[in-house]
């Protein structure tokens, strides 16, 4: 059996490793530290939980050990997906340097740029980066990447699900074409390989297990969901998740609850510390000191229940986890094996139990089809079971039920105020009670009339005998044919004032006006001669007066 002492690796990392309690490399250990530690360009293929971490670590700290760095010149880049991903690896890092004197940074968000900065002004052997925040320093200037000689990639299929395969590439460009590339990845999807085949020279490639295996050492099993009620689902769910928590016992030491979505964890999370059990949520829109504080929380065992998106499902070596929990059905195949891969790490055994709703059954028909596994099915441990209606959702309803109710109530009030509007209608309908009793306007109602107009008539004829509209036109045509009216005259053809009088529109303006103004008012004592015409019946008195004199002088 090979031991680290056969890898050739430089005896102050050899006695760290022996500090650290280790002394047999994993597959992925032995079959990739040999090329690096020749220069050779490695791409290694390994589920999660293998020890991806210490085959690049251990070989690069050995490289490194001889040389110095440069300011704001690291000697090797590591570029990891997330954050945490970032910190386990420096964590890493710090371990096996114990005898070493080599320097590094974690470039990753959420940290202050000045204190960054400080340290790649002093110069560092290691850059442990996240590919957004590398970039924001070298677009700054404060960042350069000519003297990197060795470059590692972990967890690669990662980046390609996070969209930072731009980013990689570009990075990759501003490296020396010369430097020494170890390139990790849990799947091989077709991207991967693209890159791989752009970037690595003749890379040694190394797969230890199959592509999205899933490990021997875990224990798997799926409760088929369904839920009583549709609006019932989501608190359901929950109880069923504290049934399966519960039905385990005390094999349940500690568990990981992954959720689809960041919402989910939030109430997943909530649910859980409203009954008693010590749980936190953990996700990418937390801040990122909250963040590290959860989870130092659950590696050294204060926290009990660990509830995550899928940021804490890649490359977070936590030991000792016993049971993973998948609230929901992953929408990416591969990541129910990086999810499940949290726990039976390092040859323990685990439990890894997944709720799949009818909404479900696509993702998981895949998930099997990956891992190419049927999973156990178990059985529903709320089955007949009278469910309680108290959780977050249902009292979220009655809260927002509630305040509708309270605005509702706040508008009805409000309507109040207007009631006086229809009073108006109500006197209107009592006033023409002796014309027409109210039961004699029922069958009218009934036929969708108004009352209103009915009652304001009270016309005791019928309707069709009242044609107001008819004399009206028939004057209108009686008053003189439209073809002998001529109201308007081409424009070059109308002269200003003198022949105002001979228009036949004269004499029926002026008894338009004298009937307006009643016979009264400053004009109605003189005269004022004739009236001025083409401006309409409008015309106020004195405009009339000053064209009047500006005519006569």
């Amino acid at each position: 059996m090979t031991k680290f002492s056969d890898l050739k690796l430089d005896p102050k990392v050899l006695k760290a490793i022996e500090d650290a309690g280790y002394e047999t490399p994993t597959p992925i250990q032995a079959g990739a530290i040999p090329p690096a530690l020749e220069g050779r360009d490695v791409l290694g293929i390994a589920q999660t939980g293998t020890g991806k971490t210490a085959s690049f670590t251990l070989p690069m700290i050995t490289l490194l050990a001889k040389g110095r760095a440069r300011a704001r010149m690291p000697r090797s880049l590591v570029l990891c997906p997330t954050r945490e991903l970032a910190a386990q690896v420096a964590e890493n890092f710090d371990t096996y340097t114990k005898y070493h004197k080599l320097t590094k940074a974690l470039l990753i968000g959420g940290v202050s740029f000045k204190e960054q900065e400080q340290l790649i002004d002093r110069g560092v052997d290691v850059l442990i980066a996240t590919p957004g925040r590398l970039l924001d320093h070298f677009e700054r200037g404060k960042l350069l990447l000519t003297g990197v000689q060795i470059m590692v990639v972990d967890e690669a299929d990662r980046m390609l699900d996070m969209g930072f395969i731009p980013d990689i590439e570009r990075i990759f460009s501003l490296t020396p074409f010369t430097r020494q590339t170890l390139f990790f990845s849990a799947t091989m999807a077709p991207e991967i390989e693209r890159i791989t085949n752009t970037f690595l020279s003749a890379p040694e490639r190394i797969e230890v297990a199959r592509q999205a295996s899933a490990s021997s050492t875990i224990t798997q099993g799926v409760v088929m969901f369904k839920a009583s009620r549709k609006d019932k689902e989501a608190s359901e769910k929950r109880q069923l998740l504290r049934k399966l928590i519960d039905s385990e016992g005390e094999k349940c030491k500690n568990a990981i609850i992954f959720c689809n979505r960041k919402t989910d964890v939030d109430i997943v999370a909530k649910s859980l510390k409203k009954y008693g059990y010590d749980a936190a949520p953990i996700h990418g829109d937390l801040e990122q000191s909250q963040r590290m504080r959860t989870l130092d929380g659950f590696r050294d065992g204060t926290l009990r229940f660990l509830v995550a998106s899928d940021v804490a499902a890649r490359g977070l070596d936590i030991p000792n986890v016993s049971h993973v929990f998948n609230f929901d059905v992953p929408s990416h195949a591969e990541d129910y094996v990086h999810r499940i891969g949290r726990t039976g790490r390092a040859g323990r055994t685990g439990t890894a139990i997944m709720i799949c709703t009818g909404r479900d059954d696509k993702n998981f028909a895949d998930v099997e089809r990956l891992i190419q596994t049927e999973i156990p099915r178990l059985d529903n441990p709320l089955q007949g079971v009278i469910l309680p209606e108290s959780d977050e959702e249902p009292e979220a309803e009655v809260r927002q039920s509630s305040s509708r109710s309270r605005s509702r109530g706040g508008r009805g009030r409000s309507g109040d105020k207007t009631a006086p509007r229809d009073k108006p209608e109500e006197a209107k309908a009592e006033a023409p009670r002796e014309a027409k009793p109210r039961e004699d306007r029922a069958p009218d109602a009934a036929q969708g009339e108004d009352k209103p107009r009915e009652e304001r008539a009270r016309d005791p004829q019928p309707r069709e005998a009242r044609q107001p509209r008819e004399p009206r036109e028939e004057r209108v045509r009686d008053a003189k044919p439209r073809e002998e009216r001529q109201p308007r005259e081409p424009r070059e053809e109308r002269q200003p004032r003198e022949p105002r009088e001979e228009r036949a529109s004269e004499g029926r303006s002026d008894e338009r006006r004298d009937r307006s103004r009643g016979g009264q008012g400053r004009d109605s004592g003189r005269d004022n001669g004739p009236k001025v015409v083409g401006m309409g019946d409008h015309l106020p008195s004195f405009i009339a007066l000053s064209f009047d004199e500006r005519r006569t002088g």
